[in-house]
């Protein structure tokens, strides 16, 4: 097994990037006639720690908002790892220095969320904000805190508390370097936007409803085919069998159903190649802004977690390991802590902005997770009256949309602090906002996102006190985010696996395409209550194992989703976990770091066996040069792989063809412009590798385009439209098609772009190590491993958990990408967690202490 140590190329020097160019060089040229622009912040105009005699290097710093005194120290990595007397100020602390290490990346998040990128970034970004008005991120927000146990709000109170602190300590030149380039000064943070950041998780990880629209035309355009493209696959159809992790395969796939129930209504029918192109330009929009930001993820799951039980672990007790997959940037999502009161340490990772840890482990119990994606966004067809613009039509008759105006600031040049104010108009129906609009129809969006979910924050306080499976449970109980596979392990050596988020079932049909408002067809009828959601604890093979994948058999009873990933990374982690009679925290990071294409080695093998039966492939040289090369080929996706990106493309090329050839040109360009990664794709599932391979299993002849005769001279025709592609991107020498040269890895930043001073946000750029149907994907896309983690609950100090970059967003700390290089080994260093490992590992010292007024009220509590 080869793993992405094993070739370790030297790096590219940093390339500008792509975006919204003419803004940034415009904003560039305005810094430049700036008077003086420290590159670099003036040390004494930060918060200024004073020296302390209590150890060398500590610091004390005198808060207000405080009610006891916080410890917080940081290791060599800066990993702050905080102490505190209670839960407020653990939070407040958290907030502080979070703040001090990715205050402009938090701002960010929120503006993101909020639809208030224009204010700072001017009309370039104005798309993106109509988008996110039109969710209504905001407002949903804000009512949400209201509704909140009081709690529950005074800990995101403590945390807001904690972060305003840092920024009322800085002055204008102690900004981080983007607000001082941007001339801009963050707003005090609120509960608001802790819980803004919260809907961009939700906005990444379950936006399907454009690929309704795609179902619908193809439907429309070919019902015989479309049926048999999206067939479940059956087992000995493709080259593996999925692994699923509730219930069995024990019953047949259901019977196909009637080309009536297979389509869209007609007027949604219709309407869907249209749309589907509006719809596509709308999520390149929106993965515009989350990509910002880190969070694009849709365009490729591939995120991975397991967990073993002692019983098939070297230590006797359970191994936990995660590595969620995200998009790339600079810096990450990812912000690493370790937090710890009287009652409880928790350590792992969160998001900037939101308290407490999201994935990680406390003194009992592990967890992690990875997108289950189910179906939780309907798209309706709504019939408004042409003499009443806005009234639109119900089942009980004619009723008035709600309307409101949204005031968007749009700055008026780079740096000038004068905006204008656009009125962006939003029509909500009984179903949600219209998102999409063509020829005078409009569809709105039902999504579990834009409903209230009060108490949602309150899992991850309760998971980091969780002490065994029944805790877990309640913890996840109250969880609203994404819709997650969350994985658990425990010190007394339980496993378990719980999908856990909102699911909604339906009235009829199972939304996989437009539905007619007009009706209650497409209805939703209450959520999959918490107990019926797919779970299972102590499985008899003491092995959990998801990867976006399948989870449940046919057995399971709830409609969940049609979009899984294929199941290629999911039997391959399966196989190796379970080709050994131990498996050790070490075995777990090789296996992170896997690098073999289960897929693209199925599609290989399809085209071996149609080339062998093709009497014309032997007079073509250059096919068969390519065939010497697959023949070769182990599947494994090395830098210096020709064989993998001959694989890939060809792949690519015959998918495309055989969309155009059966689906129309239209439709097929549309489809393959987001598989291209012009716009996102969001679940691979139409037309993904396991439909390629079973179509090139069963070869019908009536999938073949006009004038092609067979597969065989499909594949020939396909091959050479594949080096035509390999050559005007790579180059015209064959020697130099290699995988890690077909599209650069990189970790761009917003302002990376900016003449003069975008350079330092530049991250050096990497050769290509990854690809979707492997465990490390680093994909094409520019979607990564957002993080890795390993917990050893044999010995918590062993576990592991690193960063792509650092833990730090200014591009001049010293932990900007400091983590870089263990990442792209996939050697995550060991992540202290007892107290008397953090106090070895304590590199600094900061003591919080609340004024003395403060203090003596704490010490005079009951």
């Amino acid at each position: 097994m080869h793993h992405l140590s094993d070739a370790m190329p030297k790096l590219a020097f940093p390339k500008t990037l792509s975006g919204t160019r003419r803004a940034l060089v415009a904003l560039g040229a305005c810094l430049i006639c700036l008077p003086c622009l420290p590159l670099r912040t003036a040390g004494g105009q930060r918060p200024s720690p004073k020296p302390s005699a209590q150890r060398p290097g500590a610091m004390t710093l005198t808060l207000e908002g405080l009610t006891a005194p916080v410890l917080a120290l940081r290791d060599t990595r800066g990993v702050p790892y905080i102490t505190a007397a209670n839960d407020d100020d653990l939070a407040f602390a958290q907030g502080y220095l979070t703040a001090g290490d990715r205050l402009w990346q938090m701002d960010l998040l929120r503006r993101v969320a909020a639809g208030e990128l224009a204010e700072i970034f001017g009309a370039p970004a104005l798309d993106e904000d109509r988008l996110h008005r039109a969710y209504g991120f905001a407002r949903l927000c804000e009512a949400t805190v209201a509704q909140m146990d009081a709690d529950e709000r005074r800990h995101l109170e403590a945390y807001a508390a904690g972060v305003n602190a840092y920024l009322s300590q800085c002055n204008d030149q102690a900004l981080p370097l983007e607000c001082r380039l941007l001339r801009y000064r963050p707003r005090p943070w609120h509960p608001t936007d802790t819980l803004l950041i919260g809907k961009l998780f939700c906005e990444s990880l379950s936006t399907t409803w454009p690929i309704d629209l795609a179902r619908a035309a193809m439907a429309q355009a070919a019902p015989d085919k479309y049926a048999e493209l999206t067939k479940p696959i059956e087992a000995g159809e493709i080259s593996v069998k999925e692994v699923t992790v509730v219930g069995a395969d024990d019953r047949p796939a259901p019977p196909e159903p009637p080309k009536r129930k297979r389509r869209a209504t007609g007027r949604a029918a219709r309407l869907s190649i249209e749309a589907l192109s509006d719809a596509q330009r709308l999520m390149a929009t929106q993965a515009a802004s989350l990509a910002r930001v880190g969070l694009g993820a849709e365009a490729l799951a591939a995120s991975n977690n397991w967990v073993v039980s002692g019983k098939r672990t070297t230590t006797g007790k359970p191994i936990l390991a995660n590595d969620p997959h995200l998009e790339a940037a600079a810096p990450g999502i990812w912000h690493m802590v370790n937090l710890a009161t009287p009652a409880y340490r928790v350590a792992g990772v969160t998001a900037p902005g939101i308290p407490g840890v999201l994935i990680g482990h406390n003194e009992r119990i592990a967890w992690g997770c990875t997108n289950l994606a189910p179906d939780v966004q309907d798209l309706f067809l709504e019939t408004f009256d042409p003499a009443r613009p806005r009234f639109y039509q119900t089942p009980q008759g004619w009723r008035e949309a709600e309307t409101r105006i949204e005031e968007i600031k749009v700055r008026r040049a780079p740096g000038s602090p004068e905006t204008d104010v656009i009125r962006h108009e939003v029509t909500v129906t009984r179903h949600g906002p219209v998102v999409l609009e063509r020829d005078g129809q409009r569809f709105a969006l039902r999504w579990t996102a834009l409903d209230a979910t009060p108490n949602e924050s309150r899992c991850y306080r309760r998971l980091a006190r969780a002490a065994n499976w029944d805790d877990f449970r309640q913890a996840l109980a109250d969880y609203g985010g994404a819709t997650q596979n969350f994985v658990y392990a425990d010190v007394d050596g339980n496993i378990g696996y719980y999908g856990a988020g909102r699911i909604p079932q339906r009235k009829r049909g199972d939304g996989q395409v437009p539905a007619d408002g007009a009706t209650d067809q497409g209805e939703w009828v209450g959520l999959i209550p918490f107990d019926q959601l797919p779970h299972v604890f102590n499985p008899p093979d003491g092995l959990i194992v998801t990867a976006n994948s399948r989870v449940v058999g046919r057995s399971y009873p709830r409609f969940l989703t049609t979009g899984w990933a294929p199941p290629y990374r999911a039997r391959r982690i399966y196989d190796l976990l379970t080709a050994q009679p131990k498996i050790s925290v070490a075995d777990c990071l090789r296996i992170q770091g896997d690098i073999t294409a289960l897929g693209a080695l199925g599609f290989v093998r399809q085209v071996l066996s149609i080339a062998d039966a093709d009497p014309k492939a032997t007079a073509d040289a250059e096919w068969q040069a390519t065939l010497r090369l697959l023949r070769d080929w182990n599947g494994e996706l090395t830098p210096d792989s020709r064989a993998g990106v001959l694989a890939l493309e060809l792949a690519e090329v015959v998918r495309e063809q055989l969309l155009a050839a059966n689906f129309g040109p239209r439709l097929a360009e549309n489809t393959l412009r987001a598989r291209r990664n012009e716009f996102p794709d969001w679940r691979l599932a139409i037309f993904g590798g396991p439909q390629l391979e079973r179509l090139l299993a069963t070869r019908p002849t009536r999938w073949l385009p006009k004038e092609t005769p067979s597969y065989g001279a499909l594949l020939r025709d396909c091959h050479r439209a594949a080096r035509e592609r390999l050559a005007a991107r790579l180059g015209p020498d064959p020697e130099r098609w290699t995988w890690g040269r077909r599209r650069p890895m990189s970790f761009p930043h917003p302002l990376a772009e900016v003449p003069l001073f975008g350079r330092q946000f530049q991250i050096p750029t990497l050769p290509q190590m990854g690809g979707g149907s492997f465990i490390a994907a680093t994909p094409n896309v520019g979607v990564a491993v957002s993080m890795r983690f390993v917990a050893d609950l044999s010995q918590w100090d062993a576990s592991r958990l690193g960063l792509p970059l650092g833990e730090s967003g200014d591009p001049q700390s010293p932990h900007w990408a400091d983590q870089l290089e263990s990442w792209r080994a996939c050697q995550p260093p060991a992540f202290p967690f007892s107290a008397t490992a953090v106090e070895r590992a304590a590199w600094t010292t900061l003591n919080l202490r609340p004024p003395a007024t403060s203090l003596k009220t704490s010490l005079n509590r009951p």
